[in-house]
């Protein structure tokens, strides 16, 4: 990952609804955009949810209730194999490709056979133990979505990680846990493998619930990088996370938001995503080095606006000059207005015209 810009995740998600050919347009999109990084999800329906499970009430708006969740679920799947399709595609397009495990066989799959270089923890695995365990013991670089959790449940999911990432031979418990995330090397392996998100779990987020103050709560309190995982309308808060300080944007994108399916009225369209890039891109430049100096363009323009010491009138040598014959224009060259007060009550040495500079 580029510690020097922002990286920007396009998030295709299941915006493929389970088809290869969409899959392929999406990295298309998501290359032509510009971004860093193009993620799918990767999972077994059997192995996420139950067969009775309910969809999400954001699903049931935009799909309907005629399936459960695992039906939904089984339709966005893509097969291994696929998935390696899906790599070289990313491959060929110069973008990097990543997918979100939700079960083991699938992180396995994704970290042994595909070698992506990050792994994802979604929102909804950061209380899954067990699974965090495993994620982490893989020794990769993890990004954490924070959605729908607060500070105490956040502390022991890096704990795990934390246990995990130091190859912890101890018996795994919440005590070995915290021990392994207060200790020196536990924050250390932290700080250098772990990002952590902002997010809110909703589809779309209303705006006053984005929060994006938490960005500064996350790092005051884990010193961590930070970023946002985003789920609002539109691209203005991922611009302004840019300017919090994100170091990673990752935003849901579709080829249609009309397509069926759950995600694809909470994502960008391609015009969408490619704007977000480049306004993205532009506010990381405009953040700039932080030191309060003139900047090379300015110093060309400092004479021509700075005021100088312009005579308000006729001056004979000899008189004094005094706020009744000095005023300050621009001029371009000549005494700087600073220098007023040194002026003042001093003589002439020379004849000076109305508008003639003093010097």
């Amino acid at each position: 990952m580029n510690n020097d810009k922002v990286t920007i995740i396009a998030e295709a998600g299941v915006n493929h609804n389970g088809s290869i050919e969409q899959a392929f347009k999406l990295i298309d999109v998501a290359a032509e955009a510009g971004a860093d990084i193009v993620k799918f999800q990767t999972f077994s329906a059997d192995n996420l949810v139950i067969k009775s499970a309910k969809k999400a009430e954001y699903q049931i708006k935009n799909i309907g209730n005629s399936e459960t969740q695992y039906e939904m679920l089984k339709k966005l799947e893509l097969t291994y194999d696929q998935f390696y399709l899906l790599k070289q595609h990313c491959i060929n397009k110069n973008i990097e490709f990543l997918s979100t495990p939700f079960d083991e066989s699938s992180l396995h799959f994704l970290v042994r056979d595909l070698n992506i270089n990050y792994i994802k923890v979604p929102s909804g695995e950061i209380t899954n133990y067990p699974f965090l365990l495993k994620m982490s013991k893989m020794g990769l670089p993890l990004i954490v979505s924070s959605g729908m959790t607060s500070l105490g449940e956040i502390e022991t999911a890096l704990a795990v990680i934390a246990f995990g990432l130091l190859g912890k031979s101890d018996r795994p418990s919440l005590d070995n846990f915290m021990d392994a995330f207060y200790s020196e090397e536990g924050q250390s392996i932290l700080n250098k493998k772990v990002t952590l998100l902002h997010c809110t779990s909703e589809y779309p987020v209303p705006f006053n619930e984005v929060n994006l103050n938490s960005m500064k709560t996350l790092k005051a309190s884990f010193s961590l990088n930070i970023g946002l995982s985003d789920h609002s309308e539109g691209i203005s808060v991922p611009i302004a996370a840019t300017a919090l300080g994100a170091t990673i944007i990752e935003k849901h994108f579709t080829l249609d938001k009309n397509l069926p399916g759950p995600d694809h009225k909470a994502s960008l369209d391609p015009v969408e995503l490619k704007e977000m890039v480049k306004s993205i891109r532009e506010v990381e430049k405009s953040l700039g080095h932080g030191r309060k100096i003139p900047s090379q363009s300015e110093l060309k323009n400092r004479k021509i606006v700075r005021k100088v010491l312009v005579a308000s009138k006729e001056i004979t040598k000899g008189d004094f000059f005094s706020e009744h014959n000095v005023c300050m224009k621009r001029a371009g060259f000549g005494m700087s207005s600073m220098n007023y007060w040194d002026l003042i009550g001093s003589s002439a040495q020379k004849d000076f015209c109305e508008d003639e500079i003093i010097q």
